[in-house]
């Protein structure tokens, strides 16, 4: 009998364990440790049309250089997606995390179009010799990768600068249709707003929502899609209000004509709050792909 009962407690174990053993390395397991070039994390103080940004880079083990993820986090940025981080660099990326202009201490005014300038002067601070030397960074391969706002900000900044190498967009956030569709009611979508700024500066909700429907076609990242269609592009949905938003843009891609577009649906809340695990394997896969 206590065969038998062992015999039915591996059984029941086996799915965890099959699960466990489909994991990426970089989930499960620290990197050898390299004695002459760690793994580190340094402060990053980033320059940005004469304002400094709070942030940090996560530096990969070993004498590299490495490839870089510059994380880009939502609004008001909340989820900061750390644990991604964290698990890219074991994966041989350096990961770069800053908060935009106005935004969680980072001097300067908060606004839409300063967050855009804001992810394209962190892809210059990678580019800068001087940076790239002293982290171990590969400026050849910068891939971008953002939640909600982020994956806007990710999808512009790889349209704005063609020698991004890929762009990740995790439950993006279309500011520009949400800007649209909020016409009929713009008072309940500036409450909205208006519960979520309280680590940002120099803005309202009306000034957001101003600059939102002033400015709605530029933040619509369909307009995206051509300059985007030729490089990888990884897109995750979850079972929130933005999901159709995520599918509308795939379909966009691929009407652009892109041949490396990956989608991929979660069943999870935006914040990837119970899936933080499988959204960890998603990327990272992708990530893995994009160097065979």
């Amino acid at each position: 009998m206590k065969i038998v009962a062992v015999l039915c407690l591996l059984l029941a174990a086996l799915p965890a364990i099959a699960q466990v053993s489909a994991l990426p390395a970089p989930i499960t397991t620290d990197p050898p440790e390299d004695k002459a070039s760690p793994a580190t994390m340094d402060q990053l103080i980033l320059p940005s049309h004469g304002s400094l940004l709070n942030g940090l880079i996560y530096e990969a083990e070993g004498a590299g250089p490495h490839p870089v993820v510059i994380l880009l986090h939502g609004f008001p940025g909340y989820e900061q997606n750390l644990d991604l981080a964290q698990s890219i660099r074991r994966a041989g990326w350096d990961v770069v995390f800053f908060h935009y202009r106005g935004s969680w201490g980072s001097q300067g005014k908060f606004s839409f179009a300063n967050s855009i300038e804001d992810t394209q002067a962190a892809i210059d601070w990678v580019r800068d010799p001087k940076n790239a030397q002293k982290y171990r960074m590969d400026p050849a391969k910068i891939v971008l990768i953002g939640h909600s706002m982020g994956g806007f900000m990710a999808a512009a900044g790889g349209a704005n600068d063609t020698k991004v190498m890929a762009v990740g967009m995790l439950a993006a956030w279309n500011i520009g249709l949400d800007a649209k569709r909020s016409a009929a009611h713009p008072n309940e979508r500036k409450k909205e707003l208006a519960a979520e700024i309280q680590p940002l500066a120099g803005c309202t909700a009306d000034s957001l929502f101003a600059e939102m429907t002033a400015h709605a076609d530029d933040l619509d990242y369909n307009r995206f899609a051509p300059k985007l269609k030729d490089r990888p592009v990884l897109v995750i949905s979850t079972n929130d209000a933005l999901r159709p938003l995520n599918e509308l843009f795939a379909d966009t891609m691929k009407k652009a004509g892109a041949q490396h577009l990956t989608y991929e649906h979660v069943s999870t809340d935006h914040g990837f709050n119970d899936h933080r695990i499988a959204l960890e394997v998603l990327v990272l896969n992708w990530l893995d792909g994009l160097s065979k």
